[in-house]
């Protein structure tokens, strides 16, 4: 493929074939930097091993009743990792938009990936609140726990000692009979580039991907809702009686 003829596209300008020659040159290098880093990942040392095995509330999905789960039981699959997202909903607050947004995607992509990895989304909400948004969102992939009854969130970079919540990817994996951290999102800690918004989970989140393909690139004023407002106008008039 490197060495494939320079393609063309209709109507273009030789200008135009030039200039985007030149941004395919910097798009491969930005490729050959990703796998870079992923490789600088997986080399990591191991991480601190789990101090407590950490419980967590979730809905039975035989029974749909609540029981409760220890980390060491999400890895189903036992050789592999487990990837755990710290949603941003705390008891008795709303659920945070842009979580939402990346988990209405994380869950069409969630039926593939727990062929091969441990995943689940723990939030700081009781597991009736939490599995309520769920349903009401589709969220019919996602393991989904409540760390209401545990100091997971705040020992592995979800909450602030003030309660704040945050949203966060851990990486843990089991070795020799213990469970250890292996990688998080701490990216997300890290000081912005001037203009920057938090761009810890980009690589996942297809939404902001897609914007940098257009010429509008990222809106620097629009954030994900939790609704719009045609779709409210939509819903509204569907339950509208019949005059």
């Amino acid at each position: 493929m490197a060495d494939a003829p320079s393609p063309s596209l209709p109507g273009e300008s030789d200008a135009y074939r030039a200039a985007r020659l030149e941004l395919l040159e910097a798009e491969r290098e930005l490729r050959r930097e990703v796998a870079r880093v992923a490789a600088l990942r997986r080399a990591l040392p191991p991480g601190g091993a789990i101090a407590t095995d950490y419980v967590f509330e979730e809905r039975d999905r035989d029974t749909g009743k609540t029981v409760e789960t220890c980390l060491s039981d999400l890895f189903t699959l036992p050789d592999k990792s487990l990837v755990i997202y710290s949603f941003m909903y705390a008891e008795g607050a709303n659920p945070c938009p842009m979580c939402t947004s990346f988990l209405d995607s994380f869950n069409g992509v969630a039926r593939h990936v727990r062929r091969q990895l441990n995943v689940a989304v723990s939030a700081r909400g009781s597991i009736e609140q939490v599995t309520g948004w769920a349903d009401q969102r589709g969220w019919d992939q996602l393991r989904m726990l409540s760390s209401a009854k545990s100091t997971y969130q705040a020992d592995y970079l979800g909450e602030s000692t003030e309660g704040h919540q945050f949203p966060m990817v851990n990486v843990f994996r089991q070795r020799d009979g213990a469970i250890e951290h292996f990688w998080s999102t701490e990216i997300f800690y890290a000081e912005n580039e001037p203009g920057q918004h938090p761009r810890h989970i980009d690589m996942i989140f297809p939404l902001w991907n897609l914007f940098d393909m257009t010429p509008e690139g990222r809106p620097s004023d629009w954030f994900p809702q939790l609704a719009y407002q045609d779709e409210l106008d939509t819903e509204s008039t569907k339950q509208r009686p019949n005059a």
